[in-house]
């Protein structure tokens, strides 16, 4: 127990470094550590009754992520506004000469190159002002599937232009955003939105107009079945309930599984149902410990202890983005005494930074992995393309593109999109395998689990390693 406590208190000390160093932190995984770039301050919609979407989005005209401007970049967007597409081009180029991790620049570029011509447009919808590194993360994998498909052609010898519209991961934004752009007939899809939550009251405005959204990131349940025009490229929660389920009760034997999870986030609501009723269908229980990682007075030593006290042989860590500091703490006091499990919220640089070796053996979930298909092209594209590794984030975002970008080749219109897309018959390959659909909109595709074991991947001595 000393040792645990020991444990804790150098990871409080690890969380107010880390808290201070905000600013320099990972942009994604790999050894190649790049700044992180500050939030950008966006109106707050609340105060704001008379929305206007082109203060939130842009296809190059002006920068949404403003910390990050550069001279080349106002060049770039002076240029724009002149329609001098050729001096666009080449000074987005020279900003991403120097800040090869950009993906705003790299869609404003890809656009640039486009100008005036006949295109193909779909947006894209981020927490610029909620996650500026999920927003990366997301925009990073659209960029790449853009850059691919305009450099082989294009869809039908059309380019695909892509607009960046920032919701901050806020759903009263969010809401306005599908509002905008399902009147905005020129948009023929959106990928999005991140959060569950945002995606959940999005979605019927979407349906409502005859607008395919495509999230790459909302994994709630709720979400399954929501509309005839609503997709994801992530898998449904219940697969990855069932996938953690099986490797604990059926390979590591456990009986008594407790749950720690974040009950202001739907998608850890929806994973703490889904397990729960795979656990019992694998023939185990879960534990009545409770543990919210939101509640205010949440005090993890004496949750562990009651675990213990209760025999619970294994824990389900369900934080949410905004409770991981406090899911990798459990982790820590747990360590050695608990069978760890994990969803994918906790597939981070971050979660690997803090926990190190006392979270070594976690289970995770993932719906994606650079090293699970090894004759997959991406991975190695991605690293070419951006200097470093990416995370899952990208990788689905990148189907999502895809996806559409299929579809499109089939039929240039909404409607048109949307019945290809649910075709029994549509297929493509993509960065975490096989892209087709469900009935209820939902990737048909299983989860994937990694265990934290040492490496030197990630840079900090340990890595996620897949299960095979």
């Amino acid at each position: 127990m000393a040792n645990n406590k020991k444990e804790v208190l150098v990871l409080g000390l690890t969380l107010a470094i880390f808290g201070s160093l905000a600013v320099v932190g990972v942009l994604f995984f790999g050894k190649s550590k790049l700044p992180i770039a500050l939030d950008s301050n966006p109106t707050d919609i609340s105060s704001n009754p008379n929305f206007d979407l082109a203060t939130r989005k842009s296809e190059g005209e002006k920068l949404l992520i403003a910390a990050e401007t550069n001279a080349d970049k106002a060049q770039a967007i002076a240029a724009i506004a002149k329609k001098d597409y050729a001096t666009a081009v080449s000074k987005w180029e020279a900003s991403l000469s120097k800040q090869r991790s950009d993906p705003e620049a790299l869609i404003y570029l890809n656009n640039a190159k486009i100008g005036e011509q006949k295109s193909l447009t779909i947006a894209v919808s981020v927490p610029i002002g909620g996650n500026l590194n999920v927003a990366k993360e997301i925009l990073r994998g659209v960029a790449q599937a853009q850059t691919e498909v305009n450099s082989q052609g294009g869809i039908n010898a059309v380019p695909l232009k892509i607009v960046i519209v920032n919701d901050d991961n806020k759903i009263e934004v969010g809401k306005k955003v599908a509002q905008a752009l399902a009147q905005d007939q020129s948009i023929l899809a959106v990928i999005g939105h991140n959060s569950s939550e945002v995606s959940i009251a999005a979605a019927p405005t979407y349906q409502a107009g005859g607008l395919v959204m495509m999230s790459s990131t909302s994994i709630a349940k709720e979400l399954s079945g929501l509309g005839s025009y609503i997709f994801r490229t992530v898998p449904s929660v219940r697969f990855q309930a069932d996938a953690l389920s099986q490797y604990a009760v059926k390979k590591q034997n456990k009986k008594n599984i407790g749950i720690c999870l974040n009950s202001t986030a739907k998608a850890s609501q929806s994973i703490k149902e889904d397990f729960t009723a795979a656990v019992f269908s694998d023939g185990a229980k879960i534990s009545r410990v409770n543990c919210d990682l939101s509640s205010p007075d949440f005090n993890a030593d004496q949750v562990i202890q009651e675990m213990l006290n209760d025999r619970v042989d294994a824990l389900l860590l369900s934080p949410g983005v905004e409770k991981i500091e406090k899911g990798v703490e459990v982790a820590v006091i747990a360590r050695n005494r608990l069978l760890l499990l994990a969803n994918s919220t906790m597939y981070t640089f971050k979660t690997l930074q803090l926990g190190q070796g006392a979270i070594a053996d976690m289970v995770i979930t993932v719906p994606w992995h650079p090293e699970f298909l090894l004759n997959n092209p991406f991975a190695g594209n991605a690293v070419k393309l951006w200097g470093g590794d990416v995370n899952w984030r990208s990788a689905t975002s990148y189907d999502a593109t895809l996806a559409i970008a299929g579809g499109l080749r089939k039929n240039s219109t909404r409607a048109g999109l949307q019945q290809t897309l649910s075709s029994n018959t549509f297929e493509l390959e993509g960065a975490a395998g096989k892209i087709a659909f469900q009935p209820s909109g939902d990737r048909a595709n299983p989860a994937i689990l990694v265990k934290v074991s040492k490496g030197d991947r990630a840079g900090v001595g340990y890595d996620f390693v897949p299960l095979r």
